[in-house]
């Protein structure tokens, strides 16, 4: 009798915890449908450039699922590869062989995924023009890359994103249940009946966590590049100040749904609604093939600006000029939810 009393009891309380019982139906199939839709995405299709290349070869290149565009100068592609706009640039060597002249491919080099995309396709065009093997040996393309090597190990690649998820992930869940503890021990409360304003309680709290989310930063940036010799090939520096943004993003972002959890469960159970999305649509795949909503919402998240900053410093040594655009953003998620903390505050009374 008594242990049935516990297990009614245990059941009791799961069903009147509707965020418990939604977390455990409803979250596994929103999870398992985005990695459906990620892993199920459309296959890649390379945007190749062409400078200098005879009709019949880039006719049979957009026969073969590719995005292909003609560029008047050599120099024109090479600005559209640097922007990001295409994946390879091919050009044609005035040197002549003994079937005629050599490709010259310059692959973008930083996503593996188009990598593997232009040299599959560049296989298939060789041997479409090419039937004999002999052929097809003395006018293998020449392949050069723009940024990172045919060496490039998976951590060089995926190394950015993961510093800014980490830094992302233990700070929101740092803060918001800190945050979530000042709330329930009555020390929010206490602060709530003194004549300080809320923005200059949530300042506060930002101040003080920002402190320590610095060091984490550092340490977090310093550790991959340093001891597990990620590729670095930009400025420490600009790492250091993206880690530091994504960390005061996951700071008041954690403080605000802090708001919304009664404890400390309530508060992990955002992380498969919070977390487990942005990581998925942060870069480690293709955004290009997936569906256009999902690619948008994407585009909505900070890890994903935090990642592609992280990308253009680390992998490709780009500076301000490529990366501005990701920090005003994310000065812009931290300084909304912030405004929106302060909001927040106003559903606790003063003493």
């Amino acid at each position: 009798m008594r242990i049935r009393a516990i297990t009614l009891r245990i059941l009791r309380q799961f069903i009147h915890d509707k965020r418990t019982m939604a977390l455990m139906f409803i979250a596994p199939l929103l999870v398992l449908s985005l990695m459906s839709l990620v892993f199920n995405g459309d296959a890649y299709e390379p945007k190749i450039g062409v400078s200098g290349v005879p009709l019949n070869i880039s006719a049979a290149i957009k026969e073969e699922n590719t995005t292909i565009k003609e560029y008047a100068s050599e120099e024109l592609g090479k600005s559209a590869l640097v922007e990001g706009k295409i994946d390879a640039l091919i050009t044609l060597d005035g040197n002549v062989g003994n079937s005629g002249v050599i490709p010259q491919v310059l692959l973008e080099g930083s996503n593996p995924t188009a990598n593997k995309a232009v040299i599959m396709t560049l296989q298939k065009l060789s041997q479409k023009l090419l039937p004999s093997t002999k052929e097809q040996l003395q006018l293998q393309p020449q392949i050069s890359y723009l940024y990172g090597s045919e060496n490039m190990k998976t951590i060089d690649r995926f190394g950015p994103i993961m510093i800014g998820v980490f830094v992302f992930f233990f700070v929101f869940l740092i803060a918001g249940v800190s945050f979530l503890r000042e709330r329930t021990t009555g020390t929010l409360e206490r602060l709530l009946s003194t004549p300080l304003k809320r923005w200059e309680i949530v300042l506060g709290y930002v101040c003080g966590f920002g402190i320590f989310t610095v060091f984490q930063a550092l340490l977090i940036s310093w550790f991959s590049i340093q001891i597990l010799g990620i590729m670095m090939t930009g400025s420490f520096g600009y790492v250091m100040l993206i880690t530091l943004l994504l960390s005061m993003t996951a700071l008041t972002l954690g403080t605000l749904l802090s708001a919304f959890a009664a404890n400390e469960l309530q508060m992990i159970q955002f992380i498969p609604l919070i977390i487990v999305p942005q990581v998925f649509l942060s870069g480690l795949f293709p955004l290009d093939t997936l569906p256009l909503w999902l690619q948008r919402i994407g585009y909505a998240t900070p890890i994903y600006y935090g990642s592609e900053a992280l990308m253009n410093i680390m992998i490709r040594g780009k500076g301000w000029n490529s990366i501005a655009l990701d920090v005003y953003v994310l000065i812009g998620f931290s300084l909304l939810f912030m405004v929106l903390n302060v909001l927040a505050l106003r559903k606790h009374r003063r003493m």
